[in-house]
């Protein structure tokens, strides 16, 4: 039986196989689709699922995934079946870290990007709203926020360029503010020493 094993939101996986690698763990990742980001009421059995999937494989298995707008559910879940999960409502708190909460006061209004988010922009997004078949939802879904700001994970002129274009698709301008992992690597790390 290996040791241990990370069930991650499939929007994190890469950023974790690096925080992994840095590390040295010997540790497998067991992912669950971003795309539930657009069902959250999904998440919970989504998860729950993966973890009695691992239970029979690994020795310890910890769930690498905010809250992600389940309202607790997926708390309740992890609960019942007795593991623990990285702290965070979400991964944009989990990369900007202890400056998130100042950075949403100071943001109001905005629509916030990741690494992954500007890869996969146009199946979440564009496809995953529904906006490539409905363009006129953009204003449902955007018409209240002022900015899309882009917490980047790397400092790649490609990604940057992706965000831009997704912040024109949203008729946002476009703040960008590098991050890193944040909080996610040294909370993962306090985490996996437990």
């Amino acid at each position: 039986m290996k040791r241990s094993a990370f069930i991650a939101c499939g929007a994190l996986v890469r950023e974790l196989r690096a925080i992994i690698d840095a590390n040295g763990w010997d540790v497998d990742i067991l992912g669950v689709p971003a795309l539930l980001h657009n069902r959250p009421e999904r998440i919970p059995g989504a998860v729950r699922a993966r973890i009695r999937e691992a239970v029979e494989r690994y020795e310890r298995v910890t769930v690498v995934y905010g809250d992600c707008g389940t309202g607790g559910l997926l708390d309740a879940a992890l609960a019942e079946e007795g593991v623990s999960r990285i702290a965070g409502p979400h991964c944009y708190e989990m990369y900007a870290g202890e400056d998130f909460e100042e950075l949403s006061r100071a943001e109001q209004g905005a629509f916030f990007l990741t690494d992954f988010l500007v890869r996969e922009f146009d199946g979440i997004v564009i496809r995953g709203l529904g906006l490539d078949r409905f363009p006129q939802l953009r204003d449902d879904y955007f018409g209240n926020y002022q900015r899309a700001v882009y917490l980047a994970q790397q400092d790649s002129p490609a990604l940057r360029a992706k965000a831009a274009e997704a912040a024109a698709q949203l008729r946002l301008p476009l703040e960008v503010r590098f991050t890193g992992y944040g909080a996610l690597a040294s909370r993962l790390v306090e985490l996996h020493a437990q």
